[in-house]
């Protein structure tokens, strides 16, 4: 067995801090995505060059995945379903030496994620059902943008201030992260 690091992915702009805390080739390994643990293992033969399938907490997931970049964000499909994959700088343990102690500060990258501005961002992660506006479109306080269901739940996601819709980011049908930018109002 062997201890692994900690990893900052983003998903689709969604930043994930994922440790991997124990391995064992051929076995189930346990890892925690952003402090929540889960216990994983391949099934069949892993071969990140080839589709391969991964199960996580009893639910299986089949996974393509061409190219691992460390340096551009790369394209990784699961379930049929395309995601934009980035891995992010982690942070650096400097130790800091004193005739007394060392002490252990770490340091970490700025973030290249960019704040759009007149964006208007899910509020949790789910489905978009269905989008109600379209480019150019004048919209008031309250109105309703586009429905996104989440944990069988529908809810309608509203315009915070008025303005005109510059772009639709979203479209039915689509998987969205928690903060993911929606429609842009200017």
């Amino acid at each position: 067995m062997r201890r692994l690091r900690e990893y900052n992915i983003t998903v689709d702009d969604k930043l994930y801090k994922v440790k991997l805390i124990t391995h064992v080739r051929g076995a189930p390994f346990s890892a925690k995505i952003n402090e929540k643990s889960y216990e994983a293992e391949f099934v069949g033969e892993f071969d990140s060059a080839a589709p391969f399938s991964v199960k996580v907490d009893g639910k299986v997931y089949d996974v393509e995945l061409k190219t691992i970049d460390k340096e551009n964000p790369f394209p990784i499909k699961v379930n049929d379903v395309l995601f934009r994959v980035e891995l992010k700088p982690t942070a650096r343990r400097v130790a800091l030496k004193t005739p007394e102690s060392t002490a252990f500060i770490s340091v970490t990258k700025p973030s290249r994620r960019t704040v759009v501005e007149g964006a208007v961002t899910a509020p949790m992660a789910g489905k978009i059902v269905s989008v109600l506006v379209e480019d150019g479109d004048s919209v008031n306080v309250g109105d309703v943008l586009c429905v996104l269901e989440a944990m069988k739940m529908e809810n309608e996601i509203t315009a915070p201030k008025a303005g005109i819709v510059e772009e639709i980011k979203v479209s039915e049908g689509m998987p969205v992260n928690e903060g993911e930018a929606l429609v842009i109002i200017k």
